[in-house]
């Protein structure tokens, strides 16, 4: 079988030997199957949510995602007790899965009832993901209030990525998924990394709720990124490096799957004083001055392109930083090198 790295667009000369064409069809061609094949197009889905929707017990479900995922047209990811399955990044899933989509009858009974009940497992999704921001709404709130608005900080990423679409979007520390669904129509393939499962939880409910194709979201170590080197033409991280050890680190391995050319977006607190943040909200790092995210981003092989600061709405509280950054591996004689800083 032929894969591809993630992320990577299926090359339209790739073809199949007679025997994995064989293959695969043998491992597509049965009824549960295509159904499941046309859910996962939709989404990932874990085996609890393919039993909800097919109304088949679970180790019947276990099985045909073996042999699914044996065939490499399915891919699973462990997320701690749960196992996460979509389509696999394969020339034959994609293909197929396509295919499947145009010649199945859309009005069909059985379609229209797995629709149905794909459509209740994300109900029950968003109904969870809104319970936990009611629990959680009040910390969220209280740092909300002490930096500029949300709107600002947005437009001001949405300035630095600028209007022009690209293919492979990464966003370290997706939380919930909220820069997937800005970026949304510049990204063709987008991938949100996060170390919490419950937020991944809400990342896909509020990614579903908002209609969002092509992207996925998956557990992931941001020190140990299990992405090939070169896959990404924009990564971000925001408000992430804060709450990491060893920021350092993580712009280094940020770098490490960075297409040449590739930008870097990093959005954080300005240094302060609220040591509140750390005892009450686990921050590990109270901020961070331009220079020392610019000699991150230097060492790591990266060209600042800009710095801008969104200041506080009140003195003595956050202002917010963002860096942009390039991979200088394609036009060096730019403008990669020109540091733009604005107060």
């Amino acid at each position: 079988m032929s894969y591809l790295s993630p992320f990577a667009a299926p090359d339209p000369g790739e073809r199949l030997s007679s025997e994995q064409l064989v293959e695969v069809l043998r491992a597509a061609g049965e009824p549960t199957r295509l159904r499941i094949l046309v859910l996962l197009e939709q989404g990932d889905l874990t085996v609890k949510d393919l039993t909800e929707i097919l109304g088949q017990s679970q180790p019947r479900i276990s099985r045909h995602l073996k042999l699914l995922t044996e065939a490499g047209l399915v891919d699973r990811f462990p997320e701690g007790a749960w196992v996460y399955y979509r389509l696999a990044d394969t020339v034959a899933s994609v293909t197929l899965a396509s295919v499947i989509r145009s010649l199945v009858d859309q009005r069909d009974a059985r379609v229209l009832r797995d629709r149905e009940r794909l459509e209740q497992v994300k109900t029950a999704r968003s109904e969870r993901a809104a319970a936990y921001f009611a629990r959680n709404a009040h910390a969220w709130d209280e740092i909300r209030s002490l930096h500029a608005a949300d709107g600002l900080v947005e437009a001001a990423i949405l300035e630095a990525v600028g209007p022009a679409p690209f293919d492979a979007y990464l966003d370290l520390g997706t939380g919930t998924g909220r820069l997937i669904e800005l970026l949304d129509g510049r990204w063709a393939r987008a991938l949100g990394i996060d170390l919490s499962q419950t937020m991944l939880a809400v990342a896909r409910a509020h990614l579903d709720r908002a209609r969002i194709s092509g992207a996925q979201v998956r557990l992931g170590d941001i020190y140990a990124l299990d992405l090939p080197r070169d896959s990404f033409d924009l990564v971000t991280l925001h408000q992430v490096l804060h709450f990491l050890d060893d920021p350092a680190r993580a712009i280094r391995e940020t770098a490490r799957v960075l297409r040449p050319g590739g930008r870097v977006v990093i959005v954080d607190f300005a240094p302060h004083g609220l040591e509140f943040l750390r005892e009450e909200h686990a921050h590990r790092r109270l901020g961070f001055g331009h220079g020392e995210i610019t000699r991150f981003l230097e060492q790591a092989g990266l060209a600042v392109e800009a710095i801008r600061d969104i200041p506080a709405p009140q003195d003595g509280q956050l202002t917010v930083t963002l860096w942009l950054a390039r991979d200088p591996r394609i036009a060096i004689a730019s403008h990669a090198s020109r540091r733009e800083v604005v107060a």
